[in-house]
């Protein structure tokens, strides 16, 4: 049933993207300039986990690549690579120029390898809001030949940390806002994702609407599902994915996002989910105080926010109320 599985794959580049043609559209007009040899425009997207965000950043760099050979490229997740030392190593890593580095070198030596690039380096840097230092994106903004595209959920908890400087000139870059996908545009790409990988006639138009409705507007989790449900039904040795087969992979596919995020968690926001898990339903200050008790060198309350609405981005916690009478939950799927 399962003809080419890379394409069930969440993160897998599709061959023709799907429903983002505008916000595509806008990135790549954004990177134009350097076509002709100018720098680009920074640009940031934001946007709802599971919005196309990264998959458009990687397509378009894809593409950009095809017409101008003299152009580097990286894609940097900074939830999993969120200390200077990692993000700067994953940079020279893509240059190939990593091979005499070692946690012992300054920061600034491996600053001054990008500011020694005579290409342009366009960076995604994904999850921009989990960098450790702010001051990085600072940094980075003045190598001339780097242009980033920083990718966020909100776009104030990146922005917030910054000084105002910085935050006024990223401010002036390309902002490209995404939306959770609707119903029908979810279907789609469940459907492309079914015509590559999956034999002809294995999934129903039913069956792939159930799918994008448990989605609740969220790709990767749509794909997940159907990776899940096609799994269930080839291990059973049917040709076809049955009722049951979707029954069992909506929660099933659930639990797997959930533990992947679970496990791309830093130790302090652990921390902060291990006091939700552990305390049943707290206020922000009730979390605060006691994640405070229980780390050796606590985070200040904002970025204490931050980590209450990533975790609630991510689904792993969730919020009820307004302003400071709000309180938070763990999910249970």
């Amino acid at each position: 049933m399962i003809q080419d599985a890379r394409v069930l794959q969440d993160d897998h580049l599709p061959r023709e993207i799907v429903h983002r043609h505008e916000e595509m559209a806008q990135l790549a007009t954004a990177l134009e300039p350097v076509v002709e040899g100018d720098r680009p425009q920074h640009a940031v997207l934001t946007g709802p986990s599971g919005a196309g965000k990264t998959c458009i950043a990687r397509a378009t760099l894809d593409r950009l690549q095809e017409q101008v050979l003299d152009v580097h490229t990286a894609h940097v997740d900074c939830w999993l690579h969120h200390s200077d030392f990692r993000i700067l190593y994953k940079l020279l890593e893509t240059l190939g120029t990593t091979y005499d580095i070692h946690r012992s070198t300054p920061h600034d030596e491996l600053l001054d390898r990008l500011a020694d690039l005579e290409k342009p380096f366009l960076i995604v840097l994904d999850e921009a809001d989990q960098i450790d230092d702010p001051d990085l994106l600072r940094r980075l903004y003045s190598v001339p030949r780097i242009t980033m595209i920083l990718v966020t959920n909100h776009q104030r908890d990146l922005f917030s940390p910054l000084d105002e400087r910085l935050q006024s000139r990223l401010r002036s870059s390309d902002t490209i806002e995404f939306d959770s996908y609707t119903h029908d545009e979810l279907v789609a790409i469940l459907s492309d994702r079914a015509d590559w990988g999956l034999t002809d006639g294995s999934i129903t138009d039913d069956q792939l609407a159930r799918l994008a409705t448990a989605a609740r507007g969220n790709a990767r989790d749509a794909i997940s599902m159907l990776r899940s449900a096609a799994r269930n039904a080839e291990q059973a040795g049917r040709e076809r994915i049955d009722e049951l087969d979707i029954d069992e992979a909506i929660p099933a596919a659930r639990a797997e996002l959930r533990q992947k995020s679970l496990d791309r968690l830093t130790a302090d926001q652990l921390a902060v989910y291990d006091v939700l898990r552990e305390g049943g339903e707290l206020m922000p200050k009730e979390i605060t105080a006691a994640y405070q008790q229980r780390v050796d060198d606590p985070k200040s309350k904002r970025t204490v926010r931050k980590y209450l609405r990533k975790l609630e981005q991510y689904n792993l916690i969730e919020g009820s109320g307004n302003g400071p009478s709000k309180v938070y939950t763990t999910t249970s799927s």
